[in-house]
């Protein structure tokens, strides 16, 4: 955890488009989810039901916004580093300590994924070594690894050519006693992979694992799309140049990827590369209506809720792991809850997201901030 004196920047030195996106991602995973489900119930409609559905992750072909949320998060971590590596690149920092500053993040980030997979329980033969932090890590690694040694141009093949491979080799190497090209939870390649390569328990879909070894390789082009969008926000060009670019850019992927859809299906559990291009493109989107509102308008104060979760999103991802915020709104709420009937969830689940966010407000205002 940081200090006043290794806080980021004052936010009116940086894109706030970027923190607020990355506290709108990061706010459905704080619980805000369960907000939705729980106000859904209350609402007899078919318009709740389908909102509903929403945010609930599809079982296998399919996407929901819900299957949304990991990819986007991975996309804005790809967007800051060009105004990190590239910005220092730029300015002629040293190279070799730039690696040990890369080779740092890995590790840490690695190791807090391992702790919310519940390392600090010392039950070694249950613990998940894939998780969330763990491609997060691994991705922006390679990703960086890629921005060092290429442009953008190159950066571009290479996340295209990751999603070509990753189809590749998903259609044509079989699987021994299935064959080759069937994408089935139990069929297909990555799964298999997973099975006999990962020495731990499995989680998320009974086959393998959601964050698995073979699938890692397409979500590193996640990852170089955020990098080239970051690019692209990065230049000299106009503002208005740059959010329309971001839209084009967006529906181009979502075509693309809903077409390639055909032959190879959207599926979040094997990342497979359609869905790289279809979460990709919302992405884009979403980038360029939060750009445009608050860095070309300059309409900021609405987003201040979401900036303050985006500054300390891993701190909040990793502290849920450990730590119950519902003992602390039980405080204030304690028998009222109990008495309302059917709007105890609603009541419940707001409030516990209130109090993690007054938390998060709490670092806001020490300029208490993560740093890994």
């Amino acid at each position: 955890m940081g200090d006043k004196s290794t806080s980021g920047p004052p936010i009116s030195s940086r894109v706030a488009s970027i923190d607020a996106l990355r506290g709108f991602d990061m706010m459905w995973i704080c619980g805000a989810d369960e907000v939705i489900h729980s106000l859904c119930s209350l609402i007899h409609h078919p318009v709740a039901n389908a909102l509903n559905t929403q945010f609930e992750h599809v079982d296998w072909v399919g996407f929901h916004f819900y299957d949304l949320i990991f990819p986007l998060f991975l996309f804005i971590v790809g967007v800051v580093l060009p105004f990190s590596i590239t910005k220092r690149l730029e300015a002629g920092a040293d190279r070799g300590d730039i690696y040990k500053h890369l080779v740092r993040r890995l590790f840490l980030l690695f190791f807090l994924g391992l702790i919310y997979n519940g390392l600090l329980k010392f039950q070694f033969h249950e613990l998940r070594i894939p998780g969330v932090l763990q491609r997060i890590a691994i991705c922006y690694f390679i990703t960086a690894l890629v921005m060092m040694k290429t442009g953008v141009r190159g950066q571009a093949v290479v996340a295209g050519s990751l999603l070509v491979v990753y189809w590749a080799v998903i259609k044509l190497v079989p699987v021994p006693g299935i064959g080759a090209g069937i994408i089935t939870p139990a069929g297909n390649l990555s799964a298999f992979i997973d099975q006999h390569l990962i020495p731990r328990p499995f989680c998320c879909y009974v086959f393998g694992d959601n964050e698995g070894i073979l699938s890692t390789i397409p979500a590193i082009s996640t990852c170089l799309m955020g990098a080239l969008a970051g690019h692209w926000l990065r230049s000299d060009r106009p503002q208005v140049r740059k959010a329309l670019g971001l839209v084009i850019a967006g529906v181009a992927s979502l075509v693309l990827g809903l077409t390639w859809g055909h032959w190879f299906p959207v599926i979040k559990n094997i990342w497979t590369s359609s869905f790289v291009l279809v979460a990709g493109g919302w992405s884009l989107l979403l980038l360029a209506l939060f750009y445009w509102i608050i860095d070309i308008r300059g309409w900021r104060r609405w987003a201040f809720f979401f900036t303050v979760i985006g500054l300390n999103s891993i701190t909040i991802y990793v502290l849920r792991s450990q730590f119950d915020f519902g003992t602390v709104a039980n405080i204030f709420l304690q028998g009222f809850v109990n008495h309302i009937g059917c709007y105890r969830p609603l009541v419940w689940d707001t409030s516990v997201l209130a109090v993690e966010w007054l938390f998060l407000w709490f670092l806001y205002r020490q300029k208490i901030f993560l740093k890994v």
